[in-house]
């Protein structure tokens, strides 16, 4: 069920306000009946840490925690399909068909294709660190905004 008069049960999303402090929830509106945002993969669960107010704090799987808006709905319990994560795929075929394409490495490429690219023979990155194909660093790079507006919702980053 759904809705305000939902019971607090597994698979009922009900808003966080009627959820009792610590529940495991997932499917998570950040905006009110905007639909769910946040936690839908598959074996991930937060969990509802604190009520104040008009904003409820969850804790996120990466170990982020955020204030949301009490009204937004969640789902009660953990997402289903746990062990997703041992499927081994087994062909490039079985691949291909999930409409994946092959993943080409920046190092067989061409310099003006990648920044990994070029040299002679097998030759390594030949720069301080790893570059995404637009030559940006690939690692550590923190590319959220200082002054976003939605900091101010974030009470501890998940690499704090």
């Amino acid at each position: 069920m759904s809705g305000e008069g939902a019971e607090v049960r597994t698979g009922n999303a009900l808003p966080m306000r009627n959820i009792p402090v610590g529940a495991s929830i997932h499917n998570i509106e950040m905006k009110p009946g905007k639909g769910g945002q946040l936690v839908r993969s598959a074996g991930n669960v937060a969990q509802l840490m604190a009520k104040e107010g008009k904003y409820a704090t969850v804790k996120l799987p990466s170990g982020e925690m955020r204030l949301l808006p009490i009204d937004c709905k969640a789902t009660v319990g953990q997402v289903g399909n746990i062990d997703s994560e041992l499927v081994k795929v087994g062909k490039a075929g079985r691949k291909r068909h999930m409409g994946i394409r092959p993943t080409v490495r920046g190092s067989v490429m061409n310099p003006n294709d990648h920044p990994h690219g070029g040299g002679e023979g097998r030759a390594p990155v030949g720069r301080p660190s790893p570059m995404t194909p637009w030559g940006k660093p690939a690692l550590g790079y923190k590319t959220r905004k200082k002054h976003k507006a939605s900091n101010k919702y974030i009470i501890r980053r998940r690499d704090k």
